[in-house]
């Protein structure tokens, strides 16, 4: 049974590498086969969801729906193209800083969902290809998703299954070098498309006699949706204080958002991607069946013979290996199937938060890489295509991968520095 469940894990991971069908039907056919072969049984199966990270998931993706209709992601798009002034430097820096925060308190899909199609505009009206600007807000999205427990699927996972990690801890230990980093990659992707941003000053002119409050001032529920968002935020730092969950927080503040903001909740529920929730799930199955069968315990066995149980190699091998898996994969199912072996290597002794960070860091960073290493850049790929604008595998992992490779160095020095 060992060997048939990594062979339905693996074999989903490569139909979901390769792009043969849509992965949410991988996922689960992957979960129905773990059942049905006797990889695990029914029981097992449900226990091996993580309904924390769903719940987290669906409570944010509402709150996010209701607040992209008050026109406030719209103004902030705007408001950058205005500030930069016509200067490729202050507009590169600017996207990358607001959809590096933004990803951090909402998550990065949904933050290149939101501002991918503004990027379009801004860039048909200011007469410069799409691909270099849109690039940099993948990229940065990514970088600027590590800092938070929401911000990114890979730490979503790892915050709702380890409990003594909190939203704080997340902030206090992966927003600084988060945001070293995105300044840093920043720096370099403006001096690699620079010539390409180059801003006539008449259509500069015609993004400054935009409006970019208009939207804003015709939705009703401005204030109150603003205000609730907030409330989420700031519940999110206090959570572990009140020893309330993640996903209770995002729950209770789309269900506020919903009673005060939402004149339509079937409409507001539209904005929850099922099929995101529903790859979760089967994947949380799959990676159950592993863990069922031994698979988890004989990977962390492995690793720490080969690191002869030093925390830095480890560590060091969980960043690298991380990254590198999340390149080929996803850095979604590949987070799902590390998560149980850095638990296996902790098994006995004290709590470390080091190995997480390493995780962390190592999935999120590692996500940059390619095309398809998060769901991100799948995304915003498929956007641009449909626009018009389409970018190849290899243009994006010819940027994605030295990136990555920087990103990680950084990584590596801090997590030396600082945590292992």
């Amino acid at each position: 049974m060992e060997l048939i469940a990594v062979a339905i894990f693996v074999g989903a991971l490569a139909v979901v590498a390769l792009e043969w069908t849509h992965r949410t039907k991988v996922a689960l056919v992957g979960a129905g086969l773990m059942v049905l072969i006797g990889v695990l049984d029914q029981e097992h199966a449900i226990e091996a969801v993580d309904w924390s990270t769903l719940g987290l998931l669906v409570g944010m993706m509402v709150i996010v729906t209701l607040t992209e209709r008050t026109g406030v992601f719209t103004y902030m798009a705007l408001r950058v193209a205005q500030l930069s002034r016509g200067s490729p430097l202050r507009l590169v820096f600017l996207l990358a800083f607001v959809t590096g925060v933004l990803s951090a308190f909402l998550d990065n899909l949904t933050t290149i969902l939101l501002i991918v199609p503004i990027t379009l505009l801004l860039a048909d009206l200011l007469r410069v290809s799409p691909i270099p600007l849109v690039l940099i807000e993948v990229l940065a999205s990514n970088v600027g998703g590590t800092a938070t427990l929401i911000g990114d699927p890979p730490n979503i996972m790892i915050g709702t299954r380890i409990r003594e990690l909190s939203f704080l801890d997340f902030i206090v230990n992966l927003a600084p070098v988060a945001f070293v980093t995105l300044f840093v990659v920043t720096g370099v992707l403006y001096l690699l498309f620079r010539r390409g941003l180059e801003i006539e000053p008449e259509r500069q002119a015609e993004v400054m006699k935009l409006d970019p409050g208009r939207d804003m001032r015709q939705s009703p529920y401005v204030k109150r949706t603003l205000a609730v968002l907030l409330g989420t935020v700031v519940f999110f730092f206090l959570h572990s204080t009140f020893h309330v969950e993640p996903a209770v927080v995002a729950l209770t503040g789309a269900t506020v958002m919903l009673l005060i903001a939402s004149d339509d909740v079937e409409r507001a529920l539209e904005g929850v991607e099922w099929s995101t929730i529903f790859f979760f799930l089967g994947l949380f199955v799959m990676v159950g069946g592993l863990e069922h069968r031994g698979v988890v315990a004989d990977v962390a066995t492995w690793l720490a013979d080969v690191t002869g149980d030093s925390s830095v190699a480890q560590g060091l091998a969980v960043l690298w290996g991380s990254a590198a898996g999340s390149a080929m994969v996803d850095n979604i199912p590949f987070t799902a199937a590390m998560i149980p072996v850095v638990q296996e290597l902790q098994a006995g002794e004290e709590f470390d938060d080091g190995l997480w960070w390493s995780l962390a860091l190592g999935a999120c960073f590692g996500g940059n890489a390619t095309a398809i290493a998060a769901a991100a850049n799948v995304a915003a790929t498929g956007v641009l295509d449909r626009a018009g604008s389409p970018i190849s595998f290899l243009r994006f992992a010819a940027v994605g991968i030295p990136v990555t490779v920087l990103s990680l160095l950084i990584a590596t020095a801090y997590l030396v520095l600082f945590q292992l």
